[in-house]
């Protein structure tokens, strides 16, 4: 083999290795945009801090929280959501980013109270069969203002939310959990 045969075979060796590598990054970025995309836009990761959602979630749990269908509607009582604190909370220390998973209760328009141990929306008692416990404090009457939720964790004795800090502004929701995928043992829908 002549010089100018090796150094054409070593010229398309390293072209090739140099294509292979401008392909593999290509799809590397490729990848870290569309997955950018659906955290963002569609669907991310989160896990349960708190025993505010007991027994329906746990400390620790892993959680999928879907953030497409509140495009088309709004969160819907029962919703379970994933927020971002309200002003209210971040003037008592929480962090912006910090995330908070509660139920809505209450809706645009409703009025919310508590008496007895019961919830009412609009003066009929709310069921509730995914409760902890009873609540233990009577809460009175408030109408839900406009584009904002009254929400609760299902812990409802151990539950830092808006019978304390007021109402959640729709702008402060991130999405709706839908699927608990941690740990096995109580995977499925939520």
């Amino acid at each position: 083999m002549t010089s100018q045969e090796s150094n054409a075979k070593e010229a398309s060796a390293s072209s090739g290795v140099g294509r292979s590598l401008r392909e593999n990054l290509g799809l590397i970025a490729i990848a870290l945009v569309l997955a950018f995309l659906i955290r963002t836009f569609i669907a991310e990761p989160r896990y349960i801090p708190s025993d505010s959602m007991v027994p329906t979630l746990h400390t620790d749990d892993r959680l999928v929280v879907e953030k497409v269908s509140y495009y088309f509607h709004p969160p819907h009582s029962g919703d379970i959501i994933v927020f971002q604190p309200p002003e209210e909370l971040q003037r008592r220390g929480y962090h912006k980013d910090q995330a908070f998973i509660k139920r809505v209760i209450g809706e645009p328009g409703k009025i919310v109270a508590i008496n007895s141990g019961k919830v009412y929306i609009n003066g009929k008692p709310l069921k509730e069969n995914y409760i902890a416990e009873p609540p233990n404090q009577p809460f009175p009457p408030v109408q839900v203002p406009e584009n904002e939720f009254f929400v609760m964790g299902d812990n409802r004795n151990d539950s830092n939310d808006s019978r304390y800090w007021g109402f959640l502004p729709r702008k402060n929701i991130i999405g709706r959990a839908v699927f608990r995928f941690w740990p096995l043992s109580r995977i499925g829908f939520v």
